[in-house]
């Protein structure tokens, strides 16, 4: 007699595929939309630089592009700086009123 009891044996289940999370399949999507943005980027960033390119820049806001900087304005702020040159590299150079003591 050959009884065959199905109950008590395992059964080997092989899937292949299947409903499950597929890593490789999210890292395309990924990669993806990152190319996406990219390009989206790039393509957004040339538009305002042309947009830019084509009007004069002001660098006041209120001020229209045609209005320049004087020359004079420049000097004087240049000398400005000039001058806190000097007064840095004459504090730099000059020797210290305090005394270390630990020396």
């Amino acid at each position: 007699m050959n009884f065959n009891l199905k109950f008590l044996k395992k059964k080997k289940k092989f899937r292949k595929g299947g409903s499950g999370i597929k890593p490789d399949l999210y890292w395309r999507y990924i990669l993806c939309m990152t190319f996406a943005l990219v390009l989206i980027f790039c393509i957004f960033g040339f538009y305002f630089f042309m947009e830019i390119n084509k009007e004069s820049v002001s660098l006041f806001p209120g001020v229209s592009g045609k209005e320049t900087i004087k020359k004079e304005r420049i000097d004087k702020v240049l000398e400005y700086f000039k001058e806190r040159e000097k007064k840095s590299v004459e504090i730099i150079n000059s020797p210290a009123l305090i005394i270390d003591p630990s020396l």
